[in-house]
């Protein structure tokens, strides 16, 4: 029988279809907009086409019995909202459909946790039972797409039976970001463009942790609803500290109010000039940042048993790819970490980052 995943270039998909072939399965098919060399040398089966094609979607479902749906398309930019939609609510309808008919085990559906974790008051833990967040979503396509998600498979698990199972993981950091759809934010702190400190608090998930909880999903019987993956709750001042920590590089100490953080461009860029200094980060993304994204993943955990690694390694990890792959980092090589000794990120992690860098 045909392991289907969709999305398997992206960030998760890649490291899905890596710990599938690795666990030995020998039947998995990739839908992918174009050919990948990289997912050819695992010996995946690769399936040229779009889920924005009816006529692509039924070829690439025929004979599946199982079926990780991560495509996704991760934007902050609120212009490119239809293209959201069209991945991740038409394309997600779309899929469904084809299936219906088909006789599969079970869907694993990549969701994301700020469909339910995200508010103004650190005090506050998204659950699995948590409501959805269309107050703040609808400011935000990528999510409030999201939750539009959600409730397509809700009708068809409702009026078809569906065996689908969502899962909603937090940011993934993590080696293997080649696109910075997740790793971006470490990127900028890296390069030293993030130059205040802000006012929020995040959730973070290794990328590979990410996809071994699908996998017990799709594995285990009872598995069912919806599953929050986080390994860490931090504010950012020490999600920051951590990253100076283990790449030497200075985390901000000027802080802003947070009101002034929510004000736009124009009052943003006139604060930062008052320090001499200009921002890389996105009105979007400071005023995220200054809201808490917190969760509680001890369903997954309780039944799953999944079990997430330690956040710091998945912080070194992601420092030392980023140092070892990124064009405006490798160029000086990557500094040492302070304080930590230099062994602490296995060596073929940083064999492959290497091997990455030189056939980009």
């Amino acid at each position: 029988m045909t392991t289907l995943v969709t999305g398997g270039t992206g960030f998760l998909g890649r490291a899905l279809v890596q710990q599938l072939v690795e666990r030995g399965e020998s039947n998995v098919r990739v839908l992918t907009r174009h050919f990948d060399l990289e997912l050819s040398d695992l010996g995946v089966e690769i399936v040229e086409g779009s889920l924005d094609s009816p006529e692509d979607v039924r070829r690439v479902v025929d004979g599946v019995s199982k079926v990780y749906h991560c495509a996704g398309l991760v934007e902050r930019d609120a212009s490119k909202a239809h293209k959201m939609y069209a991945v991740h609510v038409d394309g997600t309808r779309r899929l469904l459909d084809a299936l219906r008919d088909q006789k599969v085990e079970r869907i694993v559906v990549a969701s994301t946790s700020g469909c339910v974790g995200v508010s103004d008051d650190p005090e506050f833990i998204a659950t699995d039972s948590s409501p959805y967040v269309e107050q703040y979503a609808r400011k935000w396509p990528y999510y409030l797409s999201k939750i539009a998600q959600e409730k397509v498979c809700n009708r068809f698990i409702e009026d078809h039976g569906m065996p689908i199972v969502q899962m909603r993981p937090t940011l993934l950091l993590g080696p293997g970001d080649t696109r910075e759809s997740s790793t971006g934010d470490v990127s900028l702190f890296l390069q030293k463009k993030v130059p205040v400190k802000l006012s929020g608090g995040l959730s973070f998930v290794d990328v590979r942790d990410a996809a071994t909880a699908f996998i017990l999903a799709m594995e285990t019987p009872e598995a069912k609803g919806t599953y929050l993956l986080g390994a860490a709750n931090w504010t950012l001042g020490d999600f920051f500290d951590q990253l100076e920590a283990l790449s030497g590089v200075k985390a901000p100490k000027v802080s802003l109010p947070k009101e002034a953080t929510l004000q736009g461009t124009r009052l943003l860029s006139t604060a930062l000039k008052m320090f001499g200094v200009r921002s890389d980060l996105d009105p979007v993304s400071v005023e995220m940042a200054s809201l808490f994204w917190y969760i509680d993943s001890s369903k997954a955990q309780r039944e799953l048993g999944w079990e997430p690694r330690e956040p710091m390694l998945t912080l070194r990890d992601t420092v030392r790819w980023l140092q070892s792959y990124h064009p405006s980092l490798a160029t000086s090589g990557p500094a040492e970490p302070v304080g930590h000794p230099s062994d602490w990120v296995p060596q073929e992690t940083i064999e492959w980052a290497h091997a990455q860098r030189e056939n980009r």
